[in-house]
């Protein structure tokens, strides 16, 4: 049987600051939209998009801004879309709650890949960061009846400690392209002394803490760089934490890379560093995995279960710079230790795919859909 789906999500995969999250649902949705489902995916405007649009399989509509999305989102699901008789919405609950359990008339799905808690005030300013604390202090009373899924267990016993039932609750992994991310040739031995972060250049990720670390790498390993990937508004205070530390010499800014040029980047470091002090998952650690690139990063939620430490990589306490630099000097000298963690990395990849990740998505919207089916049932007796 086949359903009618709308996934309402903040950004889609255009979006100039797309990330992680916009790829778990493009690379979901697209394979259940691929089995015979039709999916929709309402989305946020941004400057240059057009109103409506496709995707791949996904037909695209976009309203509001990353200001009004919320508000707007659901006003136009109830008054342009509802009328296709959708059997479920599923909300990317991954900015400010939309709040659907309350708004629309069709059974809701919650996609949560973590919430902010009080982190959000190291990414906005404190009225914008409030109004996004406040929200998320409404979840546990609007989605209690909602099914969820999670990427880890980290974000599921983050919301049952919010209050939240644990038989709600279901942990679904992301996959990885293994066609695109694939073991480098080279082995760790033969590439340059290179540590690089690949993502959005936001504060709130902490991308700063590798550049605090390099002086103390470079005592040990003279020639150590650490290239920053990716665009974002932190980039000019980057540049001055680089100089102020006095490794601007040793710090490289590529810009923004595109899929290709990406991975030959990935292919070619020695190490990627990921020191936010909190993810959903760590999807770019997966995938340097899947390169033979070993990670250092903070043992933070969802990165401290996507790294297995001691294996595929290094966690560290967040925030203890002379702990990051002894494993990212250690990752630098040491060609063997670098070589099994390189090779572990590879194995642990592996083992995840978004085929596996579309299949129990889908199999939650049919416990879902079913479960409406038969309340109506109940009903009509």
């Amino acid at each position: 049987m086949s359903h009618r789906i709308c996934v309402m999500s903040y950004r889609d995969m255009k979006h100039p600051e797309a990330g992680g999250a916009e790829v778990i649902i493009q690379e979901v949705f697209s394979r259940i939209a691929e089995r015979g489902h039709e999916v929709t995916l309402l989305t946020g405007m941004f400057p240059g998009a057009s109103a409506t649009d496709r995707i791949g399989p996904l037909e695209i509509h976009r309203t509001g801004s990353v200001y009004t999305y919320n508000v707007a989102a659901p006003r136009y699901f109830n008054r342009r879309l509802a009328a296709r008789g959708y059997d479920l919405v599923a909300e990317d609950l991954n900015k400010i709650p939309l709040f659907l359990p309350r708004l629309v008339k069709v059974p809701a799905l919650a996609i949560v890949p973590h919430l902010f808690g009080t982190t959000v005030f190291q990414q906005a300013s404190i009225p914008i960061g409030a109004y996004v604390w406040s929200h998320e202090r409404f979840i546990p009373l609007v989605y209690k009846n909602t099914l969820f899924s999670v990427l880890s267990e980290t974000t599921r016993n983050d919301l049952i400690a919010r209050g939240l039932p644990a038989e709600n609750l279901r942990v679904i992994r992301s996959g990885m392209d293994h066609n695109l991310y694939k073991p480098s040739p080279l082995p760790v031995n033969a590439r340059p002394p290179r540590v690089v972060y690949l993502g959005r250049l936001k504060k709130y990720k902490c991308i700063e803490h590798p550049i605090l670390a390099l002086p103390r790498v470079l005592e040990k390993v003279p020639g150590a760089e650490y290239w920053i990937v990716g665009e974002g508004d932190y980039r000019a205070e980057l540049e001055r934490i680089a100089s102020r530390a006095g490794v601007a010499d040793h710090v490289r800014f590529p810009g923004f890379l595109g899929g290709a040029d990406q991975v030959r980047i990935l292919k070619e470091s020695r190490v990627l560093a990921y020191t936010s002090p909190k993810e959903g998952w760590g999807l770019s650690v997966i995938e340097a995995g899947a390169c033979a690139t070993p990670v250092v990063a903070s043992d933070s939620p969802g990165l401290c279960e996507s790294v297995v430490d001691g294996k595929t990589g290094f966690l560290v306490r967040h925030g203890d710079i002379a702990d990051l630099a002894g494993k990212m000097t250690a990752l630098l000298s040491d060609d063997a230790l670098a070589q099994g963690m390189a090779e572990e990395g590879v194995r642990w990849a592996a083992t995840f795919n978004w085929e596996s990740s579309a299949e129990n998505t889908l199999k939650l919207i049919d416990e879902i859909v079913a479960g409406r089916s038969d309340r109506g049932k109940q009903a009509g007796r």
